[in-house]
């Protein structure tokens, strides 16, 4: 679970406030009608009317209905809940799962009690659908659902950058929210004002209790995590053009980003062919920049992130790339908006560099991974069309025809120790531990611990890829000769004839030797901001 709590707070102050009182508004205006009253008489009696004849002459829609009664009573409700909570304890946020209960330890009991003041009862029909006792006002299921579905969009919120996904998954909890709400309208079981109040009561408790309980000033960064440089709040920003896609479009989105967070106009430096970064992060920091924004794929923030190891200044990486490895492993958004959002109001963070030369006369560093064979052959084989048109889908078709890689005969020494034998389809040496979807190739490796992780991996023929690939996803810690691990400051690996070799995505030719040796510590990197203090 990665959990921002800014993503949860709007741009516009008093946002949240506005929406709670507009709740408040809302339930007090129907229950005062209530109590003075009969309700909203005609419209609740011509609304219910019309959506019981439509329960009554439609199978599906009495089915559907039917279901939502089933699945989101309070039985239903309090599973749901309980297990959200059990998640976000598990990943320590704390805070979260205190949230949740509060919120079912409020609804249930609030919405009891609140039909016992009111004493309504429920609509009568010549003919009912369904028959329950109880009284009618507020709704206990349209209390549970404004409750759960309230909840799911905040947690939507902070769970997921700003996009398309974010947006359908939003649309689909109010879909499904109001749903339940109308189910018991159809069904006729409850007035319109009902289910309304009842939206109105559970929303304002999960967005009450969320901003009394989730919301954690600790969670917002402080000053002193965006300070770094000299302090004067310089920021350049180092774009591959290429890959930015509309570039006044994305310094747009820079300077708005910028701003928002106290930063001046960056400077701009674009990339070239020739050029992938080296020489305008360089440029910047000669400039005298605070921090810089690597915005392209790979081979752009790898350029830029040598550039500025050992200065001081912090790395704000805006991923444009396939993989985005770097940017996955250290829980940066790759949504390019979120992004910004953590370069230039996220923390520092050290993390290590990996120094890497091969007996070919490549002398460079990596960030990611490193390897040789079967990982290497991938890269190479990536149809760069595919590529950009399915992103990182493209490396698992190439993947695909590597399979077949033949075995090598390999001598691995780590730290300068024993030479170690293998025959291997390929061999590769990590800095961070997860591939693209979240897969474990390395799970003990750390970005910030001074070591490098090198995992062998050996099946005997095409079928033995299952075994390994089942360990691998499952994390299992044993070891044999079909997969192996080491780890290490300082890894030389020596191939028994001419290989494939990759880093960091990015094929480097073939070679015999490849030596890789971490520099720990000597690199700012911006990352999401972290709790100050305990959840």
């Amino acid at each position: 679970m990665s959990i921002d709590l800014r993503r949860a707070v709007p741009s516009r102050t008093g946002v949240l406030t506005a929406v709670l009182a507009a709740q408040a508004v809302v339930f007090v205006a129907i229950a005062l009608t209530v109590a003075l009253g009969d309700g909203f008489g005609e419209v609740d009696d011509d609304l219910g009317a019309r959506a019981f004849d439509l329960a009554s002459s439609s199978s599906v829609v009495r089915a559907a209905a039917d279901l939502a009664a089933a699945v989101f009573g309070y039985p239903g409700l309090m599973v749901v809940v309980v297990v959200m909570a059990g998640i976000a304890w598990l990943s320590s946020e704390r805070r979260i799962a205190g949230w949740l209960v509060a919120g079912v330890a409020v609804v249930v009991p609030g919405n009891h009690l609140l039909k016992e003041a009111f004493d309504r009862p429920r609509p009568e029909w010549d003919e009912p659908l369904t028959t329950i006792g109880g009284l009618a006002f507020p709704s206990g299921h349209a209390a549970g659902a404004g409750l759960l579905f309230t909840s799911l969009i905040l947690l939507t919120i902070i769970l997921t950058g700003r996009g398309l996904r974010r947006r359908l998954l939003i649309t689909l909890w109010v879909v499904v929210g109001l749903f339940v709400a109308a189910s018991r309208v159809l069904l006729g079981v409850h007035h319109v004002s009902d289910v309304v109040a009842g939206l109105a009561f559970g929303s304002f408790v999960a967005l009450g209790l969320w901003l009394l309980i989730a919301i954690d000033e600790s969670r917002v960064p402080s000053a002193l995590a965006t300070l770094t440089g000299t302090g004067q709040r310089r920021a350049a920003v180092v774009l591959n053009p290429a890959k930015v896609g509309d570039v006044d479009e994305f310094k747009a989105r820079v300077r708005v980003a910028a701003t928002l967070h106290g930063w001046p106009e960056p400077a701009w430096f674009e990339t070239t062919v020739e050029d992938p970064g080296h020489g305008q992060a360089r440029a910047a920091l000669e400039a005298g920049a605070d921090l810089i924004v690597a915005a392209g794929g790979d081979g752009t923030v790898r350029a830029v992130c040598e550039e500025a190891a050992r200065t001081g200044v912090a790395i704000g990486i805006i991923p444009h790339g396939t993989g985005n490895l770097l940017a996955r492993n250290l829980g940066i958004p790759l949504n390019a908006r979120d992004a910004l959002d953590v370069a230039f109001g996220g923390q520092d963070k050290a993390i290590d560099l990996a120094r890497f030369t091969t007996d070919s006369g490549v002398q460079t560093s990596f960030l990611v991974m490193a390897g040789l064979g079967m990982d290497a052959m991938i890269m190479t084989g990536v149809d760069d069309n595919l590529k950009s048109r399915v992103g990182w889908l493209a490396y698992f078709v190439s993947g695909v025809k590597a399979l077949r890689y033949p075995g090598m005969k390999v001598e691995i020494s780590v730290d300068d120790g024993e030479v170690r034998k293998f025959r291997a389809r390929t061999v590769v040496i990590g800095n961070v531990g997860f591939l693209q979807g979240g897969i474990p190739l390395l799970p003990a490796a750390r970005i910030d611990d001074g070591m490098l992780d090198v995992v062998v991996l050996a099946p005997r023929r095409f079928l033995g890829w299952i075994p390994i690939v089942w360990r691998v996803v499952t994390r299992q810690k044993r070891t044999n000769d079909r997969l192996d691990r080491l780890t290490g400051s300082k890894v030389h690996i020596k191939a028994g004839s001419d290989t494939p070799m990759q880093l960091d995505g990015d094929p480097v030719g073939d070679g015999l030797e490849i030596t890789a040796e971490v520099r720990p510590g000597v690199l700012l990197v911006r990352v999401p901001a972290v709790p100050i203090s305990g959840n």
